[in-house]
């Protein structure tokens, strides 16, 4: 009898396929300037020293940006929808600009109805925000590029007001420790953008074992929601930010009550109705879900150190803060710099 492996025809087999994608050839690769070392032309900055590649012919067809989002600390860039979306968009275009912005279909879909000028892509390089800005031109949606200087950075150059003292001419911002305070007028008033900070605490200790987990001794979970509301002028590019919880409404007379959120909202409409020049937005609560797509949610985790229980025995706390402040105020700057700046202008 003939064995098993006789009855096999090798020439209907044919050569067998490889199963990985063909790499790029030395001629396509691109040599980083900085560093000498070969890169793939599809990159636009080094795969190793993140240095800016030079435009070759090839790798003008072949670039994509990784959208590798900016460390901590580090300057971030960002491409903002400025154009109204047309309820027919082709799905073809649609498929073709999520997969450059590494976005579900349906996620960018509702970005673009909502008809706001909301982030579609946020990278560590310039260069790579101007090739989302390029290649969705070359889509048909228009974006313009601003980085974080652009916008302010999140952490600075955001000034909370304790108190106000209101007059007739405009009022005067006190800060938490000032001795003196700053006036601004009710014609100087240019923008007042409301929204809420959403705060997440979760504190665990552990005690540390010889298995593979650790026994959980406690955890606690904390939720924060407050509302605030930040005032710009004609003037400064300055976030003046008064937060419901921290403020004392005094000013308010005898239109205050006992309830913080009662006295929120009646000073937001007593500065509305004395600075009439000033724009009004109040769009992020509707918009905060989108925003998580680009400008998401930071956490930050830190040990809150070791501890002995017993003899022979410790434990680790740790506590992780998840918060959407950085987020709030990139989207205020952002309708701050717009209701300034002309928005047809790339930059």
């Amino acid at each position: 009898m003939p064995k098993d492996n006789e009855n096999i025809s090798l020439e209907s087999i044919g050569p067998v396929a490889p199963s990985e994608p063909q790499g790029f050839t030395p001629d396509q690769m691109v040599r980083c300037e900085e560093c000498l070392r070969a890169n793939p032309p599809t990159r636009v900055t080094c795969l190793y020293c993140s240095e800016p590649l030079p435009l070759t012919e090839v790798s003008a067809q072949l670039r994509k940006p990784n959208l590798r989002p900016p460390d901590k600390g580090q300057l971030g860039y960002n491409n903002i929808f400025l154009s109204q979306i047309q309820s027919d968009i082709n799905e073809e275009v649609l498929n073709q600009a999520s997969d450059l912005l590494k976005l579900l279909p349906e996620t960018l879909q509702r970005i673009l109805s909502a008809q706001k000028r909301l982030p579609l892509a946020r990278t560590a390089s310039r260069e790579e925000a101007l090739l989302v800005l390029e290649r969705l031109r070359d889509l048909g949606l228009e974006t313009i590029t601003l980085s974080d200087d652009d916008l302010g950075q999140p952490g600075k150059r955001v000034t909370r007001i304790r108190s106000i003292h209101l007059n007739e001419t405009g009022m005067l911002l006190q800060q938490s420790g000032a001795t003196e305070g700053n006036d601004i007028g009710w014609s100087e008033l240019k923008l007042l953008v409301l929204g809420r900070l959403l705060t997440r605490r979760i504190e665990i200790r552990e005690r540390k074992t010889r298995k593979d987990e650790n026994e959980i001794l406690n955890s606690s979970e904390f939720f924060d929601d407050e509302a605030v509301m930040d005032l710009y002028t004609t003037s400064d590019f300055q976030t003046w930010r008064i937060s419901a919880k921290s403020f004392d409404f005094s000013c308010l007379e005898h239109q205050k009550t006992l309830l913080t959120t009662e006295n929120f909202v009646t000073l937001v409409q007593l500065i509305r109705s004395n600075s009439v020049q000033a724009e009004f937005d109040d769009s992020y609560n509707a918009v905060r879900q989108l925003l998580e797509h680009v400008w998401g949610s930071e956490q930050e985790t830190e040990s809150s150190g070791w501890r002995r229980e017993s003899p022979g025995k410790y434990s680790l706390g740790a506590t992780t803060v998840d918060s959407n402040e950085n987020q709030f105020t990139r989207y205020s700057r952002l309708c701050y710099y717009l209701s300034m700046n002309s928005p047809n202008q790339s930059r």
